[in-house]
């Protein structure tokens, strides 16, 4: 038997064992954050949006009555031509 081939090949695996690390207790670093103005402003218009109502009522309300009335009515050829200008400005051909 050929100890120092045994001798050899435990140096070898012994290499490849992980070493404990020691830990550090200590540590000085804080994280810090800073927002730009331009993201400042942009919370700003965020929070005018949010508070903004999704209907205007000045808009609506005469349109609501002209249809408990009976008086409300679509005009198709413009309603038509209306559709199409956005449909055409949108995908532009």
């Amino acid at each position: 038997m050929r100890i120092e081939a045994y001798n050899a090949m435990s140096q070898i695996y012994s290499a490849k064992r992980p070493n404990k690390v020691n830990s550090v207790n200590s540590v000085s670093r804080t994280d810090q954050i800073s927002i730009s103005n331009f993201g400042k402003d942009m919370q700003t218009v965020k929070q005018a949006v949010a508070g903004a109502s999704d209907i205007r009522s000045e808009k609506v309300e005469p349109i609501k009555e002209s249809i408990q009335n009976g008086s409300y009515s679509v005009d198709n050829g413009s309603f038509a031509d209306r559709l199409y200008a956005k449909f055409t400005e949108k995908y532009s051909f």
